[in-house]
């Protein structure tokens, strides 16, 4: 989406559209409304990439590099030490070192965090995105890493919630401002344009028709309600992108979910904010399988065979040397 300049018109003080791409849609509506339709699609479609600060590039450089394979590319990630993979997933225009600064509770919580750049997000291939492919994303990285759970801001939390509703298993999640449904910034998207209703609608029907879902499937709250998975949902009071109430719309509608409501971290803090990040990573331990040994995150095994890693490779070295012991006899 084109990025806003502020409103002079009065009507609603919105933020419009640059006046270029007002004056140039407003002409291709009244000669060819299909075409207007079509490229306000693919401009809705389109995220924007902003560089990333240097406390993130320091952040990733420390992690180690991975590729997920998607689309036949492949999507830039990084894993953040060892443990039990949990993903984690940025918003529209976002990017993985936006979520960086969630690992070090997750860390000490014994997770293995695992960020990505989504398709057409970061350094990740691709200039068109959409909340279906980031859940086909979100599934393809799931798989490569085998993570358990999911800490998902924004659009990627509806990304998760649509990859679960279509069948993805994992033990437990954590939304972070999330949006009850992607179309609800339609609205904004055309006034920023202003589009007629029309135009507005066909731009709809052939975002439905290029995604394959109808809107109505893209209703997060409606996704989870046959959900069993724990999801703990943070929101803060005043977030001016997404309404505190969309998040609470989505905690109330999955079953069993909690919802966190912070005061005064808007939509993008929250992803830097401490407390945030331990209630994120205490609510993950909790719902995550522990070692029968030592009682950290398991990565292997369920039950009372569930192991965290060194305990495992303890056990392992153990049995080893025990047959090594049994041979020489």
């Amino acid at each position: 989406m084109p990025s806003p300049e502020k409103s002079t018109n009065g009507r609603s003080g919105a933020p419009r559209a640059p006046w270029v791409h007002r004056a140039g849609l407003a002409a291709l509506s009244r000669l060819a409304p299909g075409a207007a339709a079509r490229t306000a699609a693919r401009m809705f479609m389109t995220p924007p990439r902003h560089e990333a600060p240097p406390r993130e590039r320091a952040a990733l450089h420390a992690a180690e590099p991975l590729g997920v394979r998607f689309g036949g590319g492949w999507l830039r990630a990084w894993r953040f030490g060892e443990g039990t993979p949990v993903l984690l997933v940025h918003g529209w225009g976002g990017r993985a070192g936006q979520m960086a600064a969630l690992v070090p509770a997750l860390r000490a919580a014994g997770l293995a965090p695992v960020a990505f750049d989504g398709p057409a997000h970061g350094a990740s291939p691709g200039r068109t995105a959409s909340v279906p492919a980031f859940a086909e994303a979100i599934a393809a990285a799931v798989d490569a890493i085998g993570a358990r759970a999911a800490v998902a801001h924004s659009m990627g939390a509806a990304g998760v919630g649509f990859a679960v509703s279509r069948g993805l298993r994992l033990d437990a999640a954590v939304f972070l401002a999330p949006p009850r449904t992607p179309w609800a910034f339609v609205d904004a998207f055309c006034a920023a344009l202003e589009l007629s209703p029309s135009v507005g609608e066909r731009m709809v029907r052939r975002i439905e028709r290029r995604v394959g879902v109808p809107r109505a499937e893209l209703d997060l709250a409606a996704a989870g309600r046959g959900a069993a998975l724990p999801l703990l949902v943070v929101h803060d009071a005043r977030d001016q992108e997404i309404p505190h109430a969309e998040g609470a719309a989505v905690a109330a509608a999955w079953p069993g979910a909690r919802l966190l409501t912070t005061d005064g971290l808007g939509h993008r803090r929250i992803l830097r904010d401490g407390r945030v990040a331990g209630a994120a990573a205490a609510f993950l331990a909790a719902h995550l399988a522990r070692c029968a040994t030592c009682g950290r995150v398991a990565a292997l095994g369920e039950g009372d065979r569930a192991r965290c890693e060194g305990c495992a490779l303890a056990e392992e070295l153990y049995d080893r040397g025990a047959r090594a012991l049994n041979a020489s006899a």
